[in-house]
């Protein structure tokens, strides 16, 4: 009901003014048209000198021309003009007056007939080209006779001065010799008083274009009402339809189905009512432009409703660089549905577009390269923005700036640095910049290097090596995959033994704590193993030199003339032989260590 309520409400605010303003405008359109023989007064001789023919006086150089100049001459009564539209042959000619044939077609387009509107029929000396009717034929509406339908077909037809677009003989023939005048049986006939048929506006009882107004009203109004029992019913049969998915769907299809059955309402009703096909065929492209209106604001309301559901989703999740996308490109393509309707109804108006949209296409390429390096941002922006590299809230480090990202904006990104300052990046620089996001980090790396002193004994090392080792496994917030520490140099200064591992912390704060902790417990085991950390400094040791042992060295002298006594100075390379003789000969893991004695009792099992 809730749904209901809303769209009732809807309704009511728009049916009257929707109503009054149409009527306004179909009257002074019609106003403004009935006093004009054509839309496109300048078709023909354009088209005309271009395909190197004179103009035709008539008109009749291209079929909308034909279609224009046969129903201005049946709203001025001329029927004699009329039936210079209409290619009779030579022997139905002898049989029939060619000002009645006028009169007939008049009477059966008003009567079961319709002609398209003038936009949709071709301004070309050669009509259309691609309508499956061959070259000299032309389709412009259709007629009915004894309940059978047929097209109404124009014929490109040699003349004196040239190809001219006349109404085919085929069409001529199917037009009944004798048709009674229905105006007195017509609806709108009926009803209306004497002296609204008496008097006439563009050679057509005032009657009818009142009816044809009234006819316009009620539709709108029968529209409404058809669409308001739909809406009920719609709840009964789909339960669903309450959700907001639903219900924003609904409501975009509400005004155009609305404006739609209201088009096809009228025309059915112009129809039945009997109004001449002279009011109908001024009013045909109003009708045809509702339609583009219908389609378009369909299309207008569903960007607007399904850009507002994921605006929604985006808001939940926080993410504003997505917002500020989501409603540029919302801008954007409202503006786009505008444009492409505003020309489609200036073409139905008989505008030409084409130079239009060339001048547009070139200040749209001037404006490119005027807007270069905003364009250039811009796409910027949709990069950073489908990648999503950073988002709001983030600790990254963009280039050789470090900070926090306050705002990802269509322009340029905010970061407020840990000077508290805020540094403006233009987008299309920033998705340039080599971007370091600190924020999804789930560990830290504690990659400490530890200096020992130079004079630290074996032992003493061996004993930090599995201390320390210790300390990391035993720690709750140590990964223990991997976490080690190993003896890595023996500098001029120090002995270095590297810790490798990762801490497991939500934020850089929890990660200093732990790290504060795990230095602490280390320096105990340094201090523990009687050694301590290596000064950056360098030791004098003044002590007597006891000079070189004589003793080794003569073993020494003595070893290195047997290897060349049995030519078997490893010197420069090792022989194959010994080479084979020294592999795997160093007890590793050591002796003495866990991974030593595991081996052993592996070996035995």
């Amino acid at each position: 009901m809730n749904l209901l309520f809303k769209l009732k409400s809807i309704h009511s605010k728009t049916l009257l003014p929707a109503a009054f303003f149409t009527l306004c405008y179909c009257i002074l359109v019609q106003s403004g048209f009935a006093q004009i023989p054509s839309l496109h007064p300048d078709t023909s001789e354009k088209n005309s000198s271009q395909a190197g023919y004179p103009p035709d006086s008539l008109g009749r150089r291209d079929p909308r021309g034909t279609v224009e100049g046969f129903i201005a001459a049946v709203a001025k009564g001329d029927y004699s003009k009329a039936s210079l539209y209409l290619r009779i042959d030579k022997e139905l000619k002898k049989d029939q007056d060619s000002v009645k044939l006028a009169r007939n077609l008049q009477l059966l387009l008003d009567q079961q007939g319709s002609i398209l509107p003038y936009s949709m029929i071709s301004d070309k000396p050669e009509g259309t080209q691609n309508d499956n009717l061959g070259p000299n034929l032309e389709r412009v509406g259709t007629a009915t006779v004894n309940k059978e339908p047929f097209d109404l077909i124009l014929e490109s037809v040699e003349s004196e001065n040239g190809p001219v677009w006349l109404f085919s003989s085929q069409t001529i023939e199917r037009i009944p010799p004798k048709i009674e005048d229905a105006g007195e049986k017509a609806l709108v006939n009926k009803v209306a008083p004497e002296i609204l048929e008496e008097n006439q506006w563009g050679g057509v009882p005032i009657s009818h274009w009142l009816a044809f107004v009234t006819i316009l009203i009620l539709a709108y109004l029968g529209a409404t009402g058809l669409t308001y029992v739909v809406l009920l019913l719609i709840p009964l049969i789909w339960r669903k339809a309450r959700s907001e998915s639903a219900e924003g769907i609904i409501k975009a299809f509400v005004l155009p189905v609305r404006l739609y059955l209201t088009i096809w309402l009228l025309i059915f009703g112009s129809q039945a009512a009997g109004i001449s096909i002279i009011v109908r065929q001024r009013f045909n492209s109003l009708t045809l432009i509702a339609f583009v209106i219908a389609v378009f604001l369909l299309l207008w309301q569903l960007v607007d409703f399904i850009t507002r559901l994921i605006e929604k989703r985006l808001a939940r999740h926080r993410n504003q660089a997505g917002i500020s996308a989501l409603l540029f490109l919302r801008r954007a393509a409202k503006i786009a549905l505008v444009g492409i309707a505003l020309i489609i109804v200036l073409d139905t108006f008989g505008f030409d577009v084409t130079t239009g949209i060339a001048a547009l296409g070139i200040g749209g390429i001037a404006l490119a390269l005027g807007a270069q390096k905003t364009m250039e941002n811009f796409v910027g922006s949709v990069t950073l923005i489908a990648d999503q590299p950073i988002r709001v809230g983030d600790f990254c480090k963009v280039g050789d700036i470090v900070g926090t990202v306050e705002q990802i904006g269509m322009r340029s990104t905010q970061i407020r640095t840990l000077d508290r300052t805020i540094v403006t990046i233009p987008n299309g620089e920033f998705s340039s910049l080599k971007i370091e996001n600190f924020s999804p980090r789930e560990r830290f790396w504690f990659h400490p290097v530890f200096r020992i002193r130079l004079d630290s004994t074996p032992d003493q090392i061996r004993f930090l090596l599995a201390e320390l080792r210790t300390v990391l496994y035993a720690h709750p917030k140590v990964n223990p995959d991997p976490a080690r520490i190993r003896f890595i140099e023996i500098s001029t200064d120090c002995l270095k033994l590297e810790v490798f591992a990762y801490v497991d912390a939500i934020d850089f704060d929890r990660f200093l704590e732990i790290q504060e902790d795990i230095y602490l417990r280390m320096m105990d085991v340094i201090e523990k193993s009687g050694t301590s950390l290596a000064m950056p400094s360098q030791t004098v040791y003044l002590s007597r030199d006891k000079g070189i042992s004589e003793e080794k060295a003569s073993e020494a002298a003595e070893q290195v003339r047997k290897w060349k006594e049995a030519g078997e100075m490893p010197i420069p390379y090792f022989s194959p032989e010994r080479i084979g003789e020294l592999k795997n000969s160093i007890p590793y893991p050591p002796e003495g260590s866990v991974a030593a004695k595991n081996a052993k009792q592996a070996g035995k099992s």
